[in-house]
């Protein structure tokens, strides 16, 4: 588990509970209407949800397991990489009441998002996802545990990233609807070079 000085320290729109725990933990309940998402279908333009990073350059691996409570539709929280509000990538599980859940990866390029889904679930109440950065390409996985393989999700390139300039990477949450979501981050890692 990462100690409490191990995530990253930068916001872009802190949340209303940001608690780190001397296991590692973080702790954060997001403030609503918050979201990432541009233009794409709904028309609507959204840059608020609370995003916590660090700039990486490289190759990178980014991992993190999550427990969440969702209890409004579309609250979320999972990795992001975003290198301005029209070029980015996130990955999560998005609550749907009545369910199922939805899984997946929204890219965003020139200012549009498209969004790749997978049914997965209500009963999914945790979860890994991993994101890898190689050159400007971008690998978004998953896994239910830790004893399962990874599964791809999503790859894809994000048409800002030169695949060399250092870029902020880390972990985000929002809830669209209404607020209360709250979600727990643990084993976050995020170290340079490729999976073996």
């Amino acid at each position: 588990m990462p100690s409490p000085s191990d995530w990253p320290t930068h916001w872009l729109n802190p949340p209303p509970h940001a608690e780190t725990g001397a296991d590692g933990t973080l702790t954060l309940r997001s403030a609503a209407p918050t979201d990432f998402w541009q233009k794409t279908h709904y028309g609507f333009e959204a840059d608020s949800g609370h995003f916590l990073h660090a700039a990486v350059a490289g190759d990178f691996v980014m991992t993190v397991h999550l427990r969440f409570r969702a209890r409004h539709q579309y609250d979320q929280a999972g990795l992001m990489v975003r290198l301005s509000p029209a070029c980015w990538i996130k990955t999560s599980v998005e609550h749907e009441p009545g369910g199922p859940n939805r899984l997946g990866a929204v890219v965003t390029n020139h200012g549009y998002s498209d969004w790749s889904t997978q049914d997965v679930p209500l009963s999914l109440d945790a979860l890994w996802l991993r994101v890898r950065r190689e050159a400007a390409d971008y690998l978004v996985e998953w896994r239910a545990d830790e004893s399962q393989r990874w599964t791809q999700l999503r790859l894809a390139r994000l048409l800002e990233d030169d695949g060399a300039r250092a870029v902020p990477a880390g972990v985000y949450c929002c809830s669209p609807k209404a607020a209360g979501y709250e979600v727990v981050f643990d084993r976050y890692s995020l170290r340079p070079g490729r999976a073996s």
